[in-house]
């Protein structure tokens, strides 16, 4: 099973790499870019696993390894299953 995982940071808090990679977008003439919020990526290959136990463990890897809960927020969705 393959799951997709984006964490990003909160909307409250400031993202200086986003406003750089928006900044040079507008020097570039993409005038209508109105925001921009940097993230990770994480793809997870999973096996000998149930689907509801990949539902149950992908938000705890996620709060544990992947994000930091007091800055990060975090997305998921499930690509393949087995």
């Amino acid at each position: 099973m393959k799951v997709r995982i984006l964490v990003s940071l909160k909307n409250s808090v400031l993202d200086p790499q986003g406003q750089a990679v928006k900044n040079a977008l507008l020097t570039l003439g993409y005038d209508s870019v109105k925001d921009v919020r940097q993230g990770k990526v994480f793809e997870l290959e999973l096996e000998g696993i149930s689907h509801d136990d990949a539902e149950r463990i992908i938000p705890e890897i996620s709060d544990k390894v992947l994000a930091n809960p007091i800055i990060e927020k975090f997305s998921w969705q499930i690509l393949e299953k087995d």
